[in-house]
């Protein structure tokens, strides 16, 4: 891995550490003692975890439950909830369709066009041009009465290419070699840099389209970063499950 690579990347904070260990947990609480050794896994010390732990619950990003347990406040577990989806994307058979949203409702504020905008982005489709949104009709939208409410919704099949189509409206390339980086970063041994890789890789999934394979350059690294992801959550969880034991850790997979 070169040092570039190494440099894009942003330190994780203790708070970033500690979400990416409850939402990436096997079970949805986790003790002091657990948190405390997962946040050691990646260098942060006890007392800047108990620090942190104090922090979150203040600012409702966690719950402490009756039996001193810490777990996702439901804001963040809607997170939990976005973030697994992205990694566990589920994606049919294509015949060639694309999915079009036209927005047809005006005189919105300026915070119900932007939440409008998250929304259609987080449903991965992209902006054709104002008010029009397009995508490959290989996924199962959430179509909400909210939406239908806001947009039509009609399939289309484009006159061009595609396969250029998808490319331009997504950056296929800028968003496959950043994954390359990330893929490169998460086989250091350096336990730090790797939790960094991860973490950052998990928001890399958000923004990947789920295109149908026809319309994916060679060699699309979507898959090997997703199974670099979930093979890093598994070792994670295993090491810290054995450093609250008092047991040796497991071997890295």
């Amino acid at each position: 891995m070169s040092s570039t690579t190494a440099d894009a990347l942003r330190p994780v904070s203790a708070r970033s550490a500690l979400l990416g260990l409850l939402m990436g947990a096997e079970v949805p609480t986790l003790s002091a003692r657990e948190l405390v050794a997962g946040g050691g896994l990646v260098g942060f010390s006890e007392t800047t975890v108990r620090v942190a732990l104090s922090r979150m619950v203040a600012a409702d990003d966690l719950v402490r439950t009756a039996d001193g347990r810490y777990q996702l406040s439901e804001r963040l577990s809607q997170r939990q909830r976005r973030q697994e989806a992205a990694i566990h994307v589920q994606t049919s058979a294509w015949d060639g369709d694309w999915d079009m949203v036209v927005v047809t409702a005006t005189g919105r504020s300026a915070a119900d066009r932007a939440s409008l905008r998250a929304t259609l982005t987080e449903l991965r489709l992209a902006e054709l041009r104002e008010g029009v949104w397009v995508r490959p009709a290989n996924l199962d939208l959430a179509w909400t009465d909210h939406l239908a409410g806001l947009c039509e919704r009609l399939t289309m099949r484009p006159t061009t290419d595609p396969a250029e189509l998808a490319g331009r409206l997504w950056g296929l390339t800028a968003w496959a070699d950043r994954a390359r980086e990330l893929l490169a970063a998460t086989a250091t041994d350096d336990p730090v840099l790797r939790f960094t890789a991860c973490a950052t890789s998990v928001r890399h999934l958000l923004e990947d389209p789920a295109l149908p394979d026809e319309l994916l350059p060679a060699d699309w690294p979507g898959p090997a970063l997703r199974k670099a992801h979930l093979d890093y959550k598994d070792w994670l969880i295993d090491t810290r499950q054995a450093l609250t034991e008092g047991s040796p850790p497991s071997e890295r997979r």
